[in-house]
């Protein structure tokens, strides 16, 4: 059964940073694509950022500069630096594995506020 759990959401000041972990099982993490998406309120989701099996990577315009993806096949975990957070970048992050299939975690939020 594929599982991806995300953690590391939370409420972050404007400037401050965090980092989502996305933890995955089920099937052969090193071989998967892996994605962050977010999805603010009342808006689409959009891809964050990308990162392949061989770890290229590739970013929103919109974070490019301030995210980075990265993934540590030995943990078969995913990860995003998120630093410079934005009001704008307030939203619901979700990971995603591409094996085969499109696998969805269940998304953690992040709120950046004063």
């Amino acid at each position: 059964q594929v599982q991806l759990v995300e953690s590391g959401g939370g409420l972050v000041q404007p400037g401050g940073s965090l980092r989502l972990s996305c933890a995955a099982s089920g099937f052969t993490f090193s071989n998967a694509a892996m994605r962050w998406h977010r999805q603010a309120p009342g808006k689409e989701r959009e891809l964050v950022a990308h990162i392949s099996s061989r770890s290229f990577t590739s970013y929103a315009d919109s974070v490019k500069g301030r995210f980075t993806i990265s993934r540590d096949n030995a943990k078969n975990t995913v990860y995003l630096q998120m630093n410079s957070l934005k009001p704008e970048d307030t939203a619901v992050y979700y990971c995603n594995a591409i094996s085969g299939y499109n696998y969805w975690g269940q998304g953690t939020q992040v709120t950046v506020s004063s």
